[in-house]
């Protein structure tokens, strides 16, 4: 019966450390995201418009309200990138935020 318990209980930490990781990959890649966005906008303060990408984040579930963000600022400031190259950025800077948050 312990055997069992050990085994539950490594499953739970694992899990718990798996939406650790994803929860930390996904805020790293919203900053990177901020910080691209930010250099095409011609954003002075990199660093205060990344944070307003992870803060849009928070809105609701899934990636859109990033996305949704993102092409709203885009479109506002005349700056001209298609729905696919953001999201292609997107799955590019999550790997690699993913890769950072590993090595750490």
């Amino acid at each position: 019966m312990a055997g069992i318990n050990d085994r539950e209980k490594a499953l739970e930490n694992k899990f718990a450390h798996d939406q650790e990781l994803k929860f930390k990959s996904i805020a790293r890649r919203n900053k990177l995201l901020g910080h691209w966005a930010a250099d095409l906008l011609g954003k002075p303060d990199k660093d205060a418009y990344a944070t307003e990408v992870v803060v849009a984040d928070f809105e609701e579930a899934g990636d859109e309200d990033v996305f949704r963000k993102l092409r709203t600022d885009f479109d506002a400031a005349g700056v001209t990138v298609a729905d696919h190259d953001i999201r292609t950025k997107m799955l590019d800077l999550l790997a690699e935020a993913a890769a950072q948050i590993e090595k750490q």
